[in-house]
């Protein structure tokens, strides 16, 4: 039923007719939003106005977030470039990059050097294998050519051999010494014989009684020659 006039006189007739309905004393119940005293807001029981005061609630909030941004930032990896750039600003931190920087040239430098040894080494090892090998095969080279001089490998399937075996032997650097009418090189050169010659002014090799073979630089047997002296 709508009223007119003042809500309290309103609240207390109504108390006043509930009272008279089950013969209680009536309650009066002010639910006012606005304290007609102070005319300040009024709250519901246990709330708490907006946007004043510090609640515990809001204070826990609060530390939780702090909490939280400070592990996050604990949590952040900085790069190794600003980690260093900050190291080296200082004095010291100059020096101790100065010497980081010195033992990593000097470690450079020792591996290189290691490597270059090491492939050296390694150099030096497979040919020396590969001189072992030769060395081992010049009886049988020599065995080849005094049969080739004798006319045994004049043909058939003796010479093919042979002469396949004096091209797979070239292939590993294996040259032959035998040239006549050079002259004498006491380096690869082994003189069995001197007899005067006519025309020479030197030293010349006339006839090579066993042919001499080298391997690169290195010679793995000298030649037996007669040498042609001037008379």
């Amino acid at each position: 039923m709508p009223h007119h006039g003042n809500e309290e006189e309103h609240n207390t007739s109504a108390g006043q007719q509930n009272t008279q309905g089950n013969g209680q004393e009536p309650v009066i119940r002010d639910n006012r939003k606005v304290d007609p005293v102070t005319g300040q807001a009024r709250h519901p029981e246990g709330g708490q106005p907006s946007g004043t005061g510090s609640p515990a609630g809001a204070a826990d909030s609060d530390g939780d977030a702090l909490a939280q941004a400070e592990e996050i930032l604990n949590g952040v990896d900085v790069p190794a470039e600003e980690s260093v750039a900050q190291g080296v600003k200082g004095g010291s931190g100059n020096a101790e990059a100065a010497e980081l920087r010195n033992d990593l040239l000097r470690l450079q430098a020792e591996y290189v050097n290691y490597r270059k040894r090491v492939e050296r080494d390694r150099a030096v090892a497979g040919e020396m294998a590969v001189i072992g090998v030769l060395n081992s095969l010049l009886p049988v080279l020599d065995d080849v050519d005094a049969a080739r001089q004798h006319g045994d490998l004049t043909d058939g399937p003796f010479a093919a051999i042979a002469t396949k075996l004096e091209n797979a032997l070239k292939t590993y650097g294996l040259v032959r010494i035998d040239e006549t009418g050079v002259e004498f090189d006491p380096t690869i050169h082994e003189a069995l014989i001197q007899q005067p010659g006519e025309d020479i002014e030197v030293d010349t090799v006339s006839q090579v009684l066993r042919s001499g073979y080298k391997s690169g630089d290195r010679v793995l047997r000298a030649a037996q020659v007669i040498v042609a002296v001037p008379a």
